[in-house]
C-alpha cells in the first residue's frame, strides 16, 4: 500500500513553491509579485475613496472633469519654401530640412499666424462673446478690462484670502527689445512689476506697476538698464506683509541674485530692500513656494544652471535661512514650477534653451528637500514636436483650482524673441492622476505617487461655476 502512495505522489505535480533564497525562480516570483502590486496600487488610484475626515465619498479626480483630460491632436504642415535652389546649388550643399522649431523662430515664417495670432483673435472679456466666455485659448492676445494685452509675464498668482481675489503678478515688458551688445540675449528695460486682479481667473482688471524701475540712479537694482524677472508674492500672515521675490541681473547676465520688496497691500506700492546671492550661490530662474504650515521656500537655478537649489526662508520671508539642498544635480533645467499634491510635491521645470522652447519635464518627492525624482514629459496632446516643446512655452507658474480635487492650471510663456512685448500666456489644464507610466531614475520600479499631465487644447475652459 505504501508503495502505491509513493507511486503515485512521485508523479504529483508539487503545490508548493520550492524556492528557497538564491534559487532560481525566487526572481521571477519576486518580480511578478510586483508586477501584482503595482497593479492593485494602479486599481487603488481608480477607484473613489472616502475622507476620513469629511466623512464624504471623493470620486476620482479624472472622472469628475474628463473634458479637462481630452487627447487633442493638433498637426501643422510646414508649408513649401518659396525660394528657388539651382541645380548646382543643391548638388553643393543639400538643403537643410525645415523643422517646426525653425519657423517658430522665423520671424518671416508663413506660420507666424498660428504660433503669435494677430489682435483680431484676442481674448476681450469686456465684450459679449457668447459661447466664447471663459474660454481659454492658449498663444492668443489676452486683453484686459482696458482693452490692453496684459503684461504679466514670468509671473505667477496670489489668491488673497481677505479680499477674495486673485492677483497676478509679472514682468511688464512694454518697452522695445534689443541686444545690450552683439552676442547679448535679447532684452527690455525694466518697466516693473504689474499686477492684475480678478475672481474668476478670466477677467482681468489692471491694478497698474507695484514695483516700478529706477530711471535716474544707475547704481539701483532696478535701474532700467539692469534685468528683473520672475516676481513671485507671497502673503505672511505673522507680519501681514506680502513679500515679492524676483530673479534681478545685469545685462550680461553676470550679477546673477535675487530681489527682495515688501508691501501692506496685495496692490503695493512694494518697497524694494536688496538683492542678494542666496547662501552665496549664483542665482537666475527662481520661484517662490508656500507649503501648507506656511513655511516657505526658494527654489532658484544654480551653478551655471546645472542644478537646483531648495531653500527655507526666514519665518518672515525677507531672507532665506542657511538650510538649502541641491537638488537635480547637473540636469540642467530651469524656470521651475511647484505645486502640492496629497501630500506630495511636484515640480514642472524647462531645460536651458535661453528664449527657445524645450522640453519640460516633471518631478516629485515625498519630502521638499527630497530626494527628488524625475518623472518624464508631462505634455499630453498636440503632436510630437509640441511635446517636445511644452506646446512652444517655458513653464512659470501652477495655480490650484479649488475645489478641483487633483486639477491645476499650468501657466506658461511662449516667448517672442523678435519683440518681447508680444510674447503670450500659455495656460492649460493639469492633472495629477493615475499611475505614474517611466520608472524611478534612481531606484528600482515605479513611484507611488501619480502621473502629472498637462492636456494641450486650442480652446478649453474650467468647469461651469468652478468658483462657487
Amino acid at each position: 500500500m505504501e508503495d502505491k502512495v509513493r507511486a503515485r505522489n512521485k508523479y504529483r505535480k508539487p503545490t508548493t513553491l520550492r524556492c528557497s533564497a538564491g534559487s532560481r525562480c525566487s526572481l521571477p516570483v519576486f518580480l511578478w509579485s510586483l508586477v501584482g502590486c503595482f497593479f492593485m496600487l494602479h486599481l487603488y488610484l481608480l477607484l473613489p475613496d472616502k475622507d476620513a475626515n469629511a466623512g464624504q465619498l471623493k470620486i476620482h479626480p479624472g472622472r469628475l472633469f474628463p473634458e479637462l483630460e481630452e487627447v487633442e491632436e493638433d498637426n501643422i504642415r510646414i508649408p513649401p519654401s518659396k525660394r528657388k535652389r539651382s541645380p548646382r546649388a543643391a548638388q553643393r550643399r543639400p538643403k537643410k530640412i525645415t523643422t517646426l522649431v525653425d519657423e517658430f523662430l522665423d520671424e518671416s515664417s508663413q506660420l507666424r499666424h498660428i504660433f503669435f495670432p494677430d489682435l483680431k483673435t484676442a481674448i476681450d472679456p469686456t465684450k459679449d462673446v457668447g459661447n466664447d466666455s471663459f474660454y481659454y485659448y492658449p498663444g492668443r492676445i489676452w486683453l484686459d478690462t482696458e482693452g490692453n494685452p496684459i503684461q504679466a509675464h514670468g509671473g505667477g498668482i496670489l489668491y488673497d484670502e481677505r479680499s477674495r481675489m486673485y492677483y497676478w503678478y509679472g514682468e511688464h515688458k512694454d518697452g522695445p527689445t534689443y541686444r545690450a551688445h552683439k552676442k547679448g540675449a535679447a532684452r527690455v528695460d525694466i518697466v516693473g512689476v504689474s499686477c492684475y486682479s480678478s475672481k474668476d481667473l478670466w477677467t482681468w482688471k489692471n491694478e497698474g506697476l507695484v514695483l516700478v524701475g529706477e530711471k535716474t540712479n544707475e547704481t539701483h537694482d532696478l535701474h532700467v538698464s539692469n534685468v528683473l524677472e520672475r516676481p513671485k508674492v507671497a502673503y505672511n500672515g505673522k507680519t501681514g506683509k506680502y513679500v515679492m521675490w524676483m530673479h534681478m541681473d545685469d545685462a550680461n547676465y553676470t550679477k546673477a541674485s535675487v530681489g527682495v520688496a515688501v508691501s501692506n497691500s496685495p496692490t503695493g506700492p512694494f518697497s524694494y530692500l536688496y538683492s542678494k546671492r542666496p547662501h552665496g550661490c549664483d542665482s537666475r530662474d527662481m520661484t517662490v513656494f508656500k507649503d501648507d504650515d506656511d513655511s516657505a521656500y526658494l527654489v532658484y537655478s544654480s551653478e551655471d544652471n546645472s542644478e537646483l537649489h531648495m531653500g527655507l526662508l526666514t519665518e518672515d520671508y525677507l531672507d532665506v535661512t542657511s538650510v538649502m539642498r541641491k537638488i537635480l544635480v547637473g540636469q540642467h533645467r530651469e524656470a521651475p514650477a511647484l505645486f502640492k499634491h496629497q501630500g506630495t510635491y511636484y515640480m514642472i521645470t524647462s531645460g536651458c534653451t535661453g528664449w527657445a522652447p524645450n522640453e519640460a519635464m516633471a518631478h516629485a518627492a515625498g519630502s521638499i528637500m527630497g530626494p527628488w525624482e524625475t518623472m518624464g514629459n508631462p505634455c499630453v496632446g498636440g503632436n510630437k514636436v509640441f511635446r517636445q516643446t511644452t506646446f512652444f512655452a517655458q513653464s512659470t507658474f501652477v495655480l490650484p483650482i479649488p475645489g478641483l480635487s487633483g486639477h491645476f492650471i499650468f501657466m506658461a510663456n511662449r516667448w517672442n524673441p523678435a519683440d518681447l512685448r508680444d510674447s503670450r500666456h500659455v495656460w492649460l489644464p493639469l492633472a495629477v492622476a493615475g499611475a505614474a507610466d517611466q520608472p524611478l531614475e534612481f531606484g528600482f520600479g515605479f513611484p507611488l505617487w501619480s502621473r502629472v499631465s498637462i492636456y494641450w487644447h486650442r480652446r478649453w475652459r474650467l468647469p461651469y461655476r468652478w468658483n462657487e
